[in-house]
């Protein structure tokens, strides 16, 4: 069993206290840190399994609850919603943790892994603050059209207009999902056929959770496209550490990464940037969570070999 512990620091926001979990080995002895960011409309407890998994194998395992989500909200209200400058400060508030669990644990290698949303936003910290870290997991991410992305911003913006960026757009959740989403449910009707995971039982709590199952507000949705849109440019790619060991892990079936392609799109990115220790793996009829898969033990082992073979 891991020693699990809960901690608070202040968001970028200047009033919000961020709700984050530390994870760490019975015997208080660890080899290396793992930093996780998690994905829309989910929260970091989440990924307490896998956590223990990694707890049992020397290291400690760190991660928050982003704006709008988890336990960082004061009521339900609050869900979605990030703040006035929303990527900037949820890429601020991952460095934060950073700098506080590094302050504390000097010398001790760092990675960090983003999931989904947390993807995208890892991808942009890696392009900013990226220096000094063991190495980079990309999970569930994609590659999405720069005209896309534009047209969704525009849009957020002008219907924000009207209704205030804490509105909760139906349409921006429905255009959310592009074409690869629709061979699968959405909406939880269809447990066996959910786009998340093959896996019903997860399928089910996800589905009968509500910190997974609120509509995301304007500011939410404009936060979520700027760091897909800056992740997009190549001469912010081109700022990602040479050095930097970087792993790119999704399911073969996630929609997120148009079914694999999105993925390679932006292994493509990052190898024309000129990383050099850059891996990818595809998860045969995998989905969205590889975490909470059928096959999710051989991810946790892929996962936990990649890490240990870079500290060798």
């Amino acid at each position: 069993m891991a020693k699990e512990e809960q901690m608070t620091y202040l968001s970028a926001n200047g009033t919000t206290k961020i709700h984050a979990v530390k994870w760490m080995p019975e015997d208080g002895k660890y080899k290396a840190i793992l930093q996780i960011t998690h994905g829309m409309i989910e929260y970091i407890e989440r990924y307490h399994e896998f956590a223990e998994y990694l707890t049992e194998r020397g290291f400690m395992v760190v991660g928050h609850d982003h704006l709008g989500h988890g336990a960082s909200v004061k009521d339900e209200t609050e869900w979605g919603y990030f703040a006035e400058n929303p990527s900037d400060t949820l890429v601020a508030d991952m460095h934060r943790l950073r700098m506080a669990v590094q302050g504390e644990n000097p010398g001790v290698p760092y990675f960090m892994m983003g999931h989904s949303m947390g993807s995208y936003m890892l991808r942009k910290y890696l392009c900013l603050h990226g220096e000094n870290l063991s190495g980079a997991i990309i999970m569930g991410t994609g590659c999405v059209p720069d005209g896309t992305t534009k047209f969704g911003m525009t849009l957020c913006r002008v219907m924000a207009r009207f209704r205030g960026w804490n509105y909760r757009s139906r349409l921006m959740q429905k255009l959310s999902y592009s074409k690869p989403y629709h061979k699968f449910d959405l909406y939880g009707k269809d447990y066996t056929n959910s786009w998340l995971t093959k896996d019903t039982e997860h399928v089910k709590k996800y589905y009968s959770d509500p910190r997974c199952t609120f509509v995301f507000t304007l500011n939410g949705y404009l936060g979520l496209m700027e760091a897909v849109y800056f992740d997009n440019q190549m001469e912010n790619i081109k700022k990602v550490p040479k050095d930097l060991p970087v792993f790119m892990v999704s399911g073969a079936d996630d929609p997120v990464g148009d079914l694999g392609e999105g993925v390679k799109k932006v292994y493509h990115m990052f190898k024309e940037a000129g990383v050099d220790d850059l891996t990818y793996r595809l998860y045969e009829t995998d989905r969205h969570e590889i975490l909470n898969e059928t096959d999710r033990d051989q991810v946790y082992a892929d996962i936990c070999a990649w890490m240990s073979v870079r500290l060798e």
